[in-house]
Parts: structure tokens; C-alpha cells; sequence
């Protein structure tokens, strides 16, 4: 017989925990829309404004310009919206909060904590993206080469991209300490946005030969040369399998190194 108050507590089914966690996620992020929204979304759009709108009317630029930007930005806000809503969420609650300790006591896996942290990240990568694409488009005026008719490649790489960064995400948070937290956007950041190929296209490296193979390790190359083969599919860009290839390699490599680490400060 089991004795008076030690009877088995009835197990949970993981999925329901699952969307436990995530509504909770949902309803936090709710809260903070304007200002996550603020955060992913005025550095793309004041580049737009700047390279996008102005220098192309006064000259400076060629007014085709757009055609090669308006992937890139795309691209910038998926990604760093992805890799943000995952990474300081994640340094926040293993350095100062140490929320993550409640989550960490749900009747689950701790690799499905990680991954509903993924998930959420993802789904805030397409939002941000959602409201880029079309306040960039309305800025830039007509952009040659726009074809946005292969939906089903749009769909498929925004869903890789947002995973890709998410999972990485995952990783840098569970390995930059808070007092380290300006050092992701020094020296991680804002080198993958300058050579990320989504100010220009990765085949306008050709007169840098060595520039053009260096930045293949550079994940958000892929993200961006994915966005031109997606909605300006006439113009030169990356191919669209190997595009595909190097984001899934690169998802399950971030996703296999984030939950080691992950594990690793859980159960430290």
C-alpha cells in the first residue's frame, strides 16, 4: 500500500507543459510588444531610411541598390530578433533572475525547457520579420526584381532562419556571462551584420576573393542570400540548396552545442 502523502502525483503530459511554458512566454512578450518591436526593428528601418530612401534620391546611390537591400534587411531583423528574444532572456535568468530554476522543476525533460525557449524565439523572429517586409517595401518605393510569388521558399527559409539563430541564441546565452552581455553585441554581433552579406550580395565578393570564402562561416550569410533567392529570384544569388543545407547543418550544430551547454549550467 502507499503510505498517506506519498501518494504518486499524477504525471503531466509533456505537451501540456509545453504550452504551460509558451503561453507563459506568449504573455510576457504580449506585454513587451512595442518595446521588442522597437528593439529588432529601428536599426533595419533607419538603414532603409538612409540607404534605402534618401541616398538613391539624392544620387549617391544607384536607385537599383534596393533590390539587393531589402532581402539583406529582411534578413537582419528575422536573425537578430530570433537570436535576442532567445540569448538575453536566457543570460538574464542563469545570471541575475535565475527564473529558469522554476521552469527547470516542470515534470519534463530539461531538453524540452531549451526547446520551447527555440520555439518562442522563432516565433518572434517571423513576427519581426512579418512587420519589417512591409513598412521596408513601402519606404523603398518599386524594387526591381521583387517576385514574392514563390511563397513556399519564403515560408521554408524564414522558418530555417528563425531556427538557426534561435539555436544560437540558445548557445550564446548559456555561454556569455551577464557582465559579458556587451561583448555579444561588440564582438559577435555587429561583425556577423557587417559581413553577413546583407548589405551586398555575396557574389559581388568576387573581387575579394578570399572575403567571398571567409564569410561562409558567417551563418547570416545564408539567412540573407536565402532571403534573395526567396523574394528577388531573378537576381544573382546564392543557391537555393545550399542555402537550405547550411542552415540545417547549422540549426542541429548550434541546437547540439546550446543544449550541452545548457544542461551543463542547468544541473551546475
Amino acid at each position: 500500500m502507499t503510505a498517506p502523502g506519498f501518494a504518486e502525483r499524477p504525471r503531466i503530459p509533456a505537451g501540456r507543459v509545453f504550452l504551460a511554458l509558451f503561453r507563459r512566454d506568449a504573455l510576457v512578450a504580449g506585454k513587451e510588444l512595442p518595446f521588442f518591436l522597437l528593439r529588432v526593428t529601428l536599426q533595419p528601418l533607419l538603414f532603409v531610411l538612409v540607404f534605402g530612401y534618401l541616398l538613391p534620391r539624392m544620387g549617391f546611390v544607384q536607385p537599383g541598390y534596393t533590390s539587393a537591400l531589402l532581402p539583406g534587411i529582411l534578413a537582419i531583423s528575422l536573425a537578430f530578433a530570433s537570436l535576442q528574444s532567445v540569448a538575453l532572456p536566457m543570460v538574464a535568468d542563469f545570471g541575475w533572475t535565475r527564473e529558469i530554476e522554476d521552469r527547470l522543476l516542470a515534470p519534463v525533460p530539461i531538453s524540452l525547457v531549451a526547446f520551447e525557449k527555440v520555439v518562442a524565439g522563432v516565433v518572434q523572429g517571423v513576427i519581426a520579420a512579418l512587420v519589417v517586409l512591409p513598412i521596408a517595401r513601402l519606404m523603398m518605393g518599386p524594387i526591381a526584381g521583387l517576385d514574392i510569388r514563390g511563397w513556399g521558399w519564403l515560408v521554408g527559409i524564414t522558418l530555417l532562419a528563425a531556427t538557426t539563430f534561435s539555436t544560437f541564441g540558445l548557445l550564446l546565452g548559456t555561454i556569455i556571462e551577464p557582465a559579458q552581455i556587451g561583448l555579444m553585441f561588440g564582438f559577435i554581433v555587429a561583425p556577423m551584420i557587417f559581413f553577413g552579406c546583407a548589405y551586398y550580395p555575396w557574389q559581388g565578393l568576387d573581387a575579394v576573393p578570399v572575403m567571398k570564402y571567409a564569410v561562409l562561416v558567417n551563418p547570416l550569410v545564408y539567412v540573407s542570400e536565402g532571403m534573395r533567392a526567396a523574394i528577388t529570384p531573378s537576381l544573382p544569388h546564392m543557391p537555393i540548396w545550399l542555402v537550405t543545407f547550411a542552415l540545417l547543418a547549422l540549426s542541429g550544430l548550434f541546437w547540439r552545442l546550446g543544449m550541452r551547454t545548457f544542461t551543463r549550467r542547468a544541473i551546475g
